[in-house]
């Protein structure tokens, strides 16, 4: 112990006196350690600046590839609250449309330039970061526009914009680490995990999955019941073999006018063509994303159709089927946003869905099953596992989710039931589920494609018991 006034303390006294100083100054720095030019100071469209901190910029995978990120610290303890990776899917299409219409802390208006705060809003306890992958998607880019690439390549880039994230955030590196995402998500996130898991500076916790394309074979087979027993087909006995019910299903969920992303829901814009014409921005309109039957005759006949007009007609637009991208794409290419966002002006305008990188994506995974069993088997510590269906979905149905965990072949230990959540006027049933220790199958009653944009409460619900590790 030090006695005496600092300037008569001995020598190895005042060492140890220098040594605290520079751990406080170290603590100091990696506490204010995230990139100051990085942060939002100012973001056009809210009446009221937020008061917590959020941050856009670029993850520097190599010196071609930059990827563009929104991170939104949490608004309750940013300091001890998860961090979580949100990836939309496609591919091809952008994860601040998980930002802006879904879980993000403000939703995009219908003038496509206001912003109001979301009270569902995931970040309310989690640090959420939104990665826009792979390059050529929304703000990301190649330095040589090259944007042919395929699950592998993606599943590696983005674990290494994961690595530089943590780099320009050193002060996030001890908090709990989640990867989630949505539909092609449903490859991205668990290619993803497992590279993660064997990296022990991230903190690696569990994942979800929300109407994730775990399996080709299985979302398919299981969209002919699903619109048999939802009154789509005119077929009075249930011969799923037969090809040409295949090609009903196909023309049903396609070109019918139904909502593939939720059935219940009506077509926003109205019944959509198969190719449309944008006259505003002198654009034709394609809305496959090449998800569904990809085997079928008829779809790879559209598939090849696609290519030949994109590649005939350049200045094509991938949109969602029944969705309206027009605000988050006026939003977002506004000058000042893209000022605010640190955006560089070479940069390409920014839209829902990038008709190149899904045209050029090389698709290498048919589902997902080895994925999952190596990471419910990795180690002695038990990762959370979650993967959650909208139940009025077409694009990735409950029934092939619900199919594919099942195949995974784990010890049930809660039984299908319900689940509950308050409303605010007493519990409401959010939909049913089943348990496989740290594996859970949910499904949310009444939600399509994009859960919380359909159920926000429902869907901050089951996130936070989620993260919380609470039974469902």
């Amino acid at each position: 112990m030090c006695e005496g006034e600092f300037p008569v303390c001995p020598g190895h006294c005042v060492q140890m006196v220098w040594l605290g100083l520079l751990a406080v100054l170290l603590e100091i720095f990696l506490i204010e350690s995230a990139p100051a030019k990085d942060e939002i100071n100012y973001l056009p469209g809210l009446a009221k600046q937020p008061s917590f901190r959020q941050y856009s910029g670029y993850l520097n995978v190599s010196e071609n590839i930059h990827l563009h990120y929104w991170f939104v610290e949490s608004q309750g303890h940013p300091e001890s609250d998860p961090v979580v990776l949100w990836l939309n899917g496609g591919p091809g299409c952008s994860s601040l449309d998980g930002l802006l219409n879904e879980h993000g802390p403000f939703l995009i208006q219908p003038d496509g330039k206001t912003l109001q705060y979301n009270p569902y809003s995931w970040n309310l306890i989690a640090n959420v970061l939104y990665l826009e992958s792979p390059a050529g998607v929304g703000f990301s880019y190649s330095d040589d526009h090259q944007y042919k690439t395929n699950d592998t390549a993606v599943s590696f880039n983005n674990y290494l914009a994961l690595k530089d994230f943590f780099r320009l955030f050193p002060e996030y590196s001890k908090n709990s680490f989640y990867i989630t995402g949505e539909s092609y998500g449903g490859i991205y996130v668990p290619t993803l995990a497992e590279r993660v898991i064997t990296d022990s500076s991230i903190r690696f916790q569990g994942m979800a999955v929300g109407n994730g394309l775990s399996s080709w074979e299985y979302n398919d087979n299981s969209l002919v019941y699903f619109a048999f027993y939802h009154g789509l087909l005119r077929s009075t006995r249930c011969n799923f073999e037969l090809l040409s019910l295949v090609k009903e299903v196909s023309h049903i969920v396609w070109s019918s006018g139904l909502n593939v992303y939720n059935l219940y829901a009506d077509c926003v814009g109205g019944v959509p063509g198969e190719i449309q014409f944008d006259e505003s921005r002198k654009q034709l309109v394609i809305s496959d994303l090449g998800n569904l039957f990809p085997k079928n005759e008829m779809s790879v006949w559209w598939r090849k159709k696609l290519k030949d007009v994109y590649q005939s007609h350049r200045n094509v637009r991938l949109d969602p089927p029944c969705t309206n991208t027009t605000a988050c794409s006026n939003y977002l290419n506004d000058p000042e946003v893209r000022k605010a966002l640190h955006i560089p002006a070479f940069v390409q305008n920014w839209e829902m869905c990038s008709a190149v990188v899904n045209q050029l994506y090389q698709r290498l995974y048919s589902d997902m099953k080895d994925q999952y069993m190596k990471l419910l088997s990795a180690g002695q510590q038990q990762y959370q596992f979650l993967v959650y269906n909208g139940d009025v979905d077409m694009a990735c149905n409950f029934m092939g989710d619900e199919w594919f965990v099942e195949s995974l072949q784990q010890k049930v230990t809660v039984n299908r039931r319900t689940w509950l959540y308050d409303d605010g006027n007493g519990d409401q049933v959010g939909g049913f589920v089943k348990e496989f220790g740290n594996l859970a199958f949910l499904t949310v009653k009444g939600a399509g494609h994009m859960v919380p944009t359909d159920k926000p409460l429902a869907a901050f619900t089951f996130f936070s018991r989620f993260l919380h590790k609470e039974p469902y």
